[in-house]
């Protein structure tokens, strides 16, 4: 824990990691716990709730533990969890840790290829869903030779290739060994989103909830205080909503709301806050930008926030500035991605924000603006956003693509892919991910900006700004615009919301086309998708032309 009352600076230079050789991430966040602390607060599609402790969790997932043990599934072998938030799903993953096993997180979101293939790439043994889930799970089971065992919630029994969850639990023991695991074992393995290429694997180790502790403390101004009940609507399929928010909390035994959004819903979301008075919440950019356009939900909504934690993408100033006022409460940012989350954090209460930087090094991290050799650059020279390799946050490998792997690594340094630079205070300031930088009249422009600046304007909802090939300046700047609800589209709009850029960035970075869409294509974690909108507008473009 960070001491409270520390400047910035005096709380890196004395901060040192303390990693034990044996750790075990379900031991950690559920084991060591009073059985009788309350854990998680599950409220249901229709009102109702469920209180859960952490000795009827730890029951749980002995039972399941052995249950899986029982069908052959052995240290390091690969189980799928293929649910949304529910007790179900930490039961899984607490299962899974005190085996030794390596849990796979699968969004609900998932088609059947995109289950196809990481189930088959993990070569995982088991997988457990529920009764929506399973028609996806049974389309693909015969592609999938190393899958041995389904398990389903809400079958109601069992079926010629699956078991039902509450019988076989049922005939299970309650009593569980947890496995002396190395704290360097493998826990957990988690896709990237996929925006380029195959998704890859990032295979952590159980040393990884570790490295989160002293991240989180901060973001949420140094948390936790008292028994405050975290929530998020982010999928715990996400690694930021398990490890920037469900684990954390668990660590330090204090409980955790849990909802099913089939679609997040801004107001509902705000009528959970008051309903189950959260203390401190991560909320992703993209649910913060829905909630913005609820009207007055001070006014409708008896909420009492201290601490909010955002990241995934770049926010911008004004998104920040309505979060403060709209939860009146510190509002944190954070910086990372799969490979080595909570990197870089923006914590008002202990150092001063800047506009338009993304923070300085979380506790423990540390941060650097390298080339493609490794070598570290000086501050205000641009290059690639890079994270210390021997953090213990730091995922193990790729699974199964050593090439990758090597590619990921320069020196000692993880590569973000991510371009950027770091001031001579060691503020980060990014500016857009390498392979989405747009190459116009021989300037290199990240969309990142474009996109924080049209999000201040108030006829727009949600923004994604690509580069689209141009025969004399190489590549022009293209904005796909959601509008806001009682906006309506128009050629007069268009010329707005260019001339909007170009008066408050600069004449080479203004959209020079624009085009309304319904929604925009996001990865299952709320990203844009830039390569899907470089394919919009190229299909577009062709068929005008046929």
């Amino acid at each position: 824990m960070i001491p409270r009352g520390l400047p910035y600076d005096e709380a890196i230079e004395r901060f040192r990691w303390t990693i034990p050789e044996r750790f075990n991430i379900g031991r950690a966040v559920c084991e060591r716990h009073e059985p009788n602390t309350l854990a998680m607060i599950v409220e249901n599609a229709d009102g109702s709730v469920r209180h859960w402790t952490f000795g009827q969790l730890l029951a749980a997932s002995s039972r399941l533990a052995n249950a899986l043990a029982a069908r052959g599934i052995r240290k390091g072998d690969r189980v799928g969890v293929f649910l949304s938030q529910s007790a179900e799903l930490t039961i899984c993953h607490l299962a899974g840790y005190r085996m030794g096993a390596v849990v796979l997180p699968l969004f609900t979101l998932f088609g059947e290829e995109a289950v196809e293939y990481r189930m088959n790439n993990a070569e995982a043994s088991a997988i457990i869903t529920d009764a929506s889930q399973l028609p996806k799970v049974l389309a693909v089971r015969e592609r999938l030779p190393h899958l041995k065992t389904i398990i389903v919630i809400g079958a109601g029994k069992d079926g010629a290739e699956f078991l039902d969850w509450d019988r076989l639990l049922d005939t299970a023991s309650d009593r569980f060994a947890t496995v002396d695991t190395h704290a360097e074992d493998p826990a957990l393995l988690i896709y990237t989103s996929g925006t380029t290429g195959q998704p890859k694997g990032a295979l952590h180790a159980h040393r990884m909830m570790i490295g989160c502790i002293p991240a989180v403390e901060q973001m949420l101004s140094h948390w936790p205080r008292g028994n405050e009940i975290m929530w998020t609507p982010a999928e715990w399929a996400w690694i930021a909503g398990l490890y920037d928010a469900l684990f954390p909390a668990w660590y330090y035994g204090t409980p955790v709301l849990a909802h099913r959004f089939a679609k997040f819903d801004p107001e509902r979301a705000f009528a959970m806050l008051a309903k189950h008075k959260v203390g401190v919440t991560f909320i992703p950019p993209t649910a913060l930008k829905m909630m913005r356009q609820v009207d007055e939900p001070r006014k409708r909504w008896d909420y009492a926030l201290r601490a909010v934690f955002t990241g995934g993408e770049a926010m911008g100033e004004e998104l920040l500035a309505w979060g403060r006022e709209t939860f009146g409460a510190i509002i944190s940012e954070g910086y990372g991605q799969t490979e080595m989350n909570l990197m870089v954090l923006n914590s008002p209460e202990w150092f001063e924000v800047r506009p338009g930087s993304c923070g300085r090094a979380c506790p423990g991290r540390r941060v650097a603006i390298v080339d493609n050799e490794g070598n570290v650059l000086r501050s205000g020279q641009e290059g690639q956003i890079a994270g210390w390799r021997h953090d213990p946050i730091v995922m193990l490998e790729y699974w199964k693509n050593p090439e990758a792997t090597a590619r990921k690594y320069a020196g000692d340094w993880l590569l973000t892919g991510d371009l950027g630079r770091i001031d001579e205070d060691g503020y980060v300031f990014f500016k857009s991910r390498d392979d989405d930088v747009i190459t116009s009249g021989g300037y290199r422009i990240g969309p990142g900006e474009i996109e924080e600046c049209l999000m201040k304007h108030p006829a727009v909802a949600m923004v994604g700004v690509v580069g689209v090939p141009d025969k004399v300046r190489t590549e022009i700047v293209k904005a796909f615009v959601q509008l806001r609800p009682e906006m309506a589209p128009s050629d007069a709009l268009k010329t707005d919301l260019a001339a909007y850029v170009k008066t408050r960035l600069a004449a080479h970075e203004y959209p020079r086309e624009v085009e309304f869409v319904a929604e925009l294509p996001l990865t299952t974690t709320g990203k844009i998708m830039r390569r899907e909108l470089r394919r919009l507008d190229a299909d577009k473009k062709a068929a005008a032309k046929a």
